[in-house]
Order: C-alpha cells, then structure tokens, then sequence
C-alpha cells in the first residue's frame, strides 16, 4: 500500500467514485479548474468535465438547493462546503429538507447527497472557518455525519458515503490534510458507516474520541505507557448514529472512560456520548467520566488558538485523574 496525505485519499476517493458511477457530480466554490480551496478535487475537472465538476456562486444556498434538486432525477450530488462555518448559510437545505426527505416520502425517494467540508482549528485560518460545528448536524435526526481520522479513512468513509442513500456529512480535519501520511489501499474499497474503530487496545482506561483529537489521544496514550498507564483510544469515525457497542464493551473492560473533543464543551458531540455511557453503561464505571474540551466561547482569533484548542496535555492530566480516581 502507497502512503498518502489525508487529502490524496480524498481526491482519489471522489476520483474512484466519479469513474465508477455516472451519476456522481461534484459542485461548489472553486472545486472546478482550482481544485477547490485545498485542492480537494484537484485535476477532475480535467479530467471528467465541467459538466460533472463545476464551479457554484458564493451562495451556500443555492448549492445546498441544487443538491436536492438533483436527487430527483437520479443523480448522486456530493457538494462541498468550502469551510464548515458557512454552513448556516445553507442550514434549511439541510435541516429543513435532506434530513427529512426520506421520511417525508415514505422512503420512496433516496437522497443521496454527501455535503463535504473542512473543519477545525490548528492552521491560523480567518474567523468563521474553524468552527466544529458537528454537534449542529449530529442533533439533527435524518443526517448521518462523518469524520475520518486517518488517510486510509478518509477515502474508504468517503465512498461508503458517496453509495449512501442517505444524506451524509462528511466532516473533514483541515489540520489533517496534509499534515499526517498513511498507508491506503489501492482502487476502490469502503469502510463501514456506523461503525468505530478500536485504533490503541488498552486495559488502564478508554478514551472516546473522534478526528483531529485522535492523534492528540494517541501521542497522550504513547507517553502515558512510559509512566505504566495502558489507554485504550476509540476512533468514532461516524458521530451520528453512535456505535454504542464499541464504546461499551472497552468500558466493560477499563472500567474507566475520558471523552475528549475539539469543539467546546457545550458543543460536539461528547455530553452526548457522556450522557449514553451514563444511562447504558454506569455499572460498569469505577470512577466519573472524564471530559477534555475547549472552553465554552466563541472560537478565538488566530492569534489565541494554540492556547484555546485542547492539547495532548489536558488529555494527559485528564486520564490522570480519572484513573487515580478512588
């Protein structure tokens, strides 16, 4: 297997699905000739046409609008979102109706759209496009989302999602794209939806994580095992629906649970995954659950991130003291 930045797996994926399906096109800002902003669709113009890779105006909106239109005569949309804080521009489209639709037609029509987009903090990037905002789409009911953690992930999540009849979001780490490489199988493959991925085994105490927090979970695990704390990280992969029974068979063996997320506290998708783990799961815990968040404020400017996103440090301190707990 070739290793590949977070971001090749992304292009390959919608290349492999744009030769695979007719049906699949691929719009938003500046995803035709420039590739998009990070050059995620970087060469399908070229390659498959403007008809089936095409520039939208700076109108969320409307993208979202075509999206749905398109659905009824058969086609597969995979629309991109230049950075996830835009998406209220585009919140009825979604909301309103993708995540509806389904269950307003009885299940006779399929809406397949996946709304790619860029998320989080970490590269100095402008006001408003930073935000992890999944929490928003996670407490909608008919959305499924998506948040890869590796390169190998990416590209098999992202064709599971273009094959969904479902509408999915796929959430993509911006710190990520090119800044870890890793090993990807060649041609067209899927990884499960729904499913979580056990990617350190440990019996000290589990950590519940999802995108750019797995890698700050991992370095904390790593050093945490030099001091004879042995972690066990779970990947979410997809934070909604939850895979519930990952997270509580390692919780039946650790007896001890941190939750750690990008997003700020009240937002995210960890008080929901605290609060199931609580009702489903409390015999089975030796001490409270922990929690590694960022603070409860607006996401600051650029100048403040590196003190105001969580670090390997607070997820260290944090498993600490859920495991000396007594």
């Amino acid at each position: 297997m070739a290793k590949k930045t977070y971001i090749q797996a992304i292009t390959e994926a919608q290349d492999l699905a744009l030769a695979n399906d007719e049906n699949v096109i691929i719009f938003g800002e500046d995803v035709g000739k420039n590739g998009g902003v990070f050059r995620a669709t970087d060469g399908l113009q070229e390659k498959y046409g403007e008809d089936r890779v095409f520039n939208t105006p700076l109108a969320e909106s409307g993208i979202g609008g075509l999206a749905i239109g398109l659905t009824t005569q058969d086609y597969r949309p995979i629309m991109e979102i230049q950075f996830f804080g835009f998406v209220y521009e585009v919140m009825d489209s979604i909301a309103g109706q993708m995540a509806r639709g389904r269950f307003r037609f009885h299940g006779t029509r399929k809406f397949p759209i996946v709304v790619r987009s860029p998320y989080g903090g970490g590269t100095k990037t402008p006001e408003m496009h930073a935000d992890s905002l999944e929490g928003l789409m996670a407490q909608t009911p008919g959305l499924r989302v998506v948040m890869p953690a590796t390169p190998a992930d990416a590209k098999g999540l992202l064709l599971s999602s273009i094959e969904s009849d479902d509408p999915v979001i796929f959430l993509e780490n911006l710190r990520l794209y090119r800044s870890i490489r890793g090993e990807v199988p060649e041609g067209y493959y899927t990884t499960p939806l729904d499913k979580a991925n056990v990617v350190r085994e440990g019996k000290d105490v589990t950590v519940v994580t999802y995108g750019g927090m797995v890698h700050t979970s991992l370095a904390a695990a790593e050093d945490l095992a030099k001091e004879g704390i042995d972690v066990e990280v779970i990947d979410l992969r997809t934070v909604s629906p939850l895979d519930l029974d990952t997270i509580g068979k390692s919780i039946e063996k650790t007896g001890r649970v941190v939750v750690a997320q990008e997003a700020q506290r009240q937002a995210g998708i960890g008080a929901m995954v605290m609060s199931e783990i609580s009702e489903r799961f409390i015999m089975s815990l030796d001490a409270p659950i922990g929690r590694v968040a960022a603070p409860d404020s607006v996401y600051p400017f650029a100048l403040a991130e590196n003190e105001w996103l969580p670090k390997e440090d607070d997820v260290i301190d944090k498993i600490k003291e859920v495991v000396n707990f007594d």
